[in-house]
């Protein structure tokens, strides 16, 4: 069977259709589990929906407050910690090239953001799976504890176009600067403006040919 089959295509999980398929980009955000309140979440949706009819535009007025509040630094921001931030990016890059291909990241002290290339044959959900389990197990044992490390789920958009992956790749990148943790993107040891810098996006990757086909060993 080919394995692309695995993959969901179009589906939802509560709000705006999501879109899992092999070759897309996709902008994901997952973060600690007490760096938002699912009852402040709740309530921002119940304003939300009495405020304005239309569902993107309410998704985006939410995102907006959910990065405020996660910029902000609630919770304990364990990933402040450079071993725990080191821990979460080793886990990124690990299967870069193979199961899907890194364009963006940043480890943000309760959140991080991803932004990649999806392969063939693992899907979206058992590639942020992968990441959470991997790192919960690994920052646990450092920590000597058997707590929920993650947040439940994950935020997904898929990239539309040139001009929506370069807002991505920017908001990414600047993400540590806009919440005060450096002075320029370089600056934060934890993402891909460091690791990677001076790199930048020159066109849109090929959504049909990933530039390196998963395979789940």
């Amino acid at each position: 069977m080919d394995e692309g089959f695995r993959h969901k295509g179009w589906h939802s999980r509560g709000y705006l259709p999501h879109l899992d398929a092999p070759g897309e980009l996709q902008a994901l955000t997952f973060r600690l589990a007490d760096a938002l309140p699912a009852k402040l979440v709740l309530r921002w949706r119940i304003e939300l929906d009495h405020g304005c009819s239309d569902t993107e535009k309410r998704e985006q007025q939410l995102h907006r407050l959910v990065a405020r509040y996660e910029d902000a630094g609630h919770g304990c921001c364990l990933l402040r910690e450079p071993a725990y931030a080191e821990v979460v990016q080793t886990a990124l890059l690990h299967f870069h090239g193979e199961r899907y291909r890194l364009l963006e990241w940043c480890v943000m002290p309760n959140h991080v953001h991803v932004l990649i290339h999806c392969g063939f044959g693992t899907t979206l959900g058992e590639i942020v799976r992968s990441w959470k389990t991997f790192t919960a197990r690994k920052i646990n044992k450092s920590l000597e504890a058997g707590g929920k490390l993650w947040a439940p789920d994950y935020h997904d958009r898929y990239i539309r176009d040139l001009d929506h992956l370069a807002n991505a790749r920017i908001y990414i990148r600047n993400n540590p600067v806009k919440a005060g943790l450096c002075d320029k993107p370089e600056a934060w040891p934890w993402a891909s403006a460091s690791v990677w810098p001076g790199r930048r996006p020159d066109r849109l990757p090929d959504r049909e040919s990933p530039d390196s086909p998963a395979h789940d060993q």
